[in-house]
């Protein structure tokens, strides 16, 4: 039996967006759990759907483990020099108390850029290997949109990634290293490591894994093989403005010929693939007219995504686009999903369930362009925004996303929130009364994650690009600290310190 010390410190930063992510926001209790610490670890992630319960669930009744502390920022814009400072230094005040340990796991995301470190998880894992020295074992998980660095692979002995997006497997990544950590408990640890860049970054909206090419490129992921660790692809952040952003190959091995050559075999498979991570999308104006019309025959729902606006990129969750394109058309049989707006909400509760209130509905936030709706709504329903969620990428949660509201325009009912909720579960729509299936246009701020829960019930997906924090096209991105040379989408332009250029 290993004594293994356990954690997690997540946050995928968009660089280009605002407010920053303090530490208040890691400490509250939104679509995942506040800042828990030691025991109530245990508490609040053994039985929900990070990859810290995977491992939990393997590695509990073969193990002593000892909680750290685990936090989630969501995604979101820098993350502030006080909540990092606070975090990690918590992180490794509770390591020390809890020396000696044989080994350590970590549940990180792989994107987080701080105010002063570009590289977040390598920052940590350089106080944690300070703290423990070069012998003791260190596993971290990483999300698929990691951006991964050399830091990173040098300071750990093995890599556990999500294979899925929309990310379906967070508890079985972490199963996946508790296996690695288990074999490098019984076998010691690598010698061989290899980290591969690939020359171009991927949109978001290109990385899906229910499609070729990411399904098969992932399908290639390998755990404790022969002399291999692991071997993981991540496609990237693209909003993360850092040297080493964008999509990377990892191997861990204990050898350093087999991590080469895995490395080598898959980043080849990768680059022979670039022309094809590509996802079609269109204006709203677009989008709308052709839902409605595909909505007029469809026996099963018309989906659109609303992709810029997604708050698991940054977005605010309140950009208007897609809902004023939608009031123009006089489009009929609309539910909309999830548009966070406190100040909407309050006064919806204010007046009560079927009452009517005139408000101005989002686009507080920005971006430049983006202004409320302004309107008479009906308030169809009122919640209060607590409930557990049962979907693919997010279940067995229990959040809480502030104050509900289910308000109507015309033919057009939106569902509004007091806190940032990607539309990638059902449940915040049945809190309110509304079955997902039933409906026909289903408007939803996701980019990739709606997909598991919602393409099952559509006849028809429309990608939209509306304004919004989130920008599906990196060519967008005022990029100061990229590596030159890089090309900013597949077969694109490249990128140098001071312009794009096509050459």
């Amino acid at each position: 039996m290993a004594r293994i010390a356990i954690g997690g410190f997540q946050h995928e930063t968009n660089c280009f967006v605002e407010p920053k992510t303090d530490f208040a926001y890691f400490q509250s209790h939104r679509d995942r759990p506040p800042l828990v610490f030691g025991d109530d670890v245990m508490v609040w992630l053994s039985s929900s759907s990070f990859a810290l319960t995977g491992f939990i669930k393997d590695m509990r009744q073969t193990h002593e483990l000892m909680p750290l502390l685990w936090t989630s920022g969501g995604a979101g814009g820098l993350v502030t020099r006080d909540a990092f400072e606070r975090i990690t230094g918590s992180l490794i005040g509770a390591l020390s108390a809890a020396m000696p340990v044989d080994a350590i796991y970590l549940d990180l995301h792989g994107a987080m850029v701080t105010e002063d470190f570009e590289d977040g998880e390598g920052e940590v894992l350089r106080r944690v290997r300070a703290c423990v020295g070069p012998n003791i074992p260190i596993v971290i998980s990483l999300d698929y949109h990691a951006n991964v660095t050399p830091q990173m692979v040098e300071l750990t002995d093995a890599i556990a990634a999500y294979r899925t997006y929309p990310h379906i497997d967070r508890a079985e990544t972490g199963q996946y290293a508790a296996q690695a950590l288990n074999a490098i408990l019984k076998r010691g640890q690598p010698t061989g490591r290899a980290l591969r860049k690939a020359p171009f970054l991927i949109p978001l909206n290109g990385q899906c894994t229910m499609v070729e090419p990411s399904k098969g490129v992932t399908a290639r992921s390998k755990v404790v093989d022969g002399d291999l660790i692991n071997l993981s692809y991540l496609a990237g952040f693209p909003p993360s403005d850092l040297y080493w952003c964008g999509p990377s190959v990892i191997a861990h091995a204990w050898s350093q010929e087999v991590a080469d050559q895995a490395a080598d075999d898959m980043m080849a498979e990768i680059l022979a693939q670039e022309k094809n991570f590509a996802e079609k999308m269109v204006s709203p104006e677009e989008g709308v007219e052709l839902a409605i019309h595909l909505a007029s025959s469809a026996s099963r729902a018309v989906v659109i995504a609303d992709t810029q606006d997604n708050p698991g990129c940054g977005g605010s969750a309140d950009s208007t686009g897609v809902l004023m394109a939608l009031v123009a058309a006089q489009a009929q049989g609309v539910v909309l999903g999830f548009m966070c707006d406190a100040q909407a909400a309050a006064a919806a509760h204010a007046a009560g369930e079927g009452s009517k209130v005139t408000l101005k509905l989002g686009g507080r936030s920005g971006p430049v362009g983006v202004t409320p709706f302004e309107a008479t709504f009906s308030v169809d329903k009122l919640g209060n925004g607590k409930m557990k969620t049962d979907g693919a990428v997010s279940g067995g949660r229990e959040i809480d996303v502030g104050p509900m509201a289910l308000l109507r325009v015309d033919g057009i009912r939106i569902v509004v929130t007091s806190k940032r909720f990607q539309a990638l579960d059902q449940a915040p729509f049945r809190h309110l009364g509304i079955e997902p299936a039933e409906q026909k246009i289903l408007v939803l701020k996701s980019t990739c994650h709606y997909r598991a829960e919602f393409e099952p019930l559509a006849e028809h997906i429309i990608v939209v690009l509306a304004p919004g924090y989130y920008l599906a096209d990196p060519t967008d991105y005022p990029f100061k600290k990229l590596r030159n040379r890089v090309r900013l989408k597949p077969l694109g332009g490249v990128f140098s310190a001071q312009r794009v250029t096509n050459g």
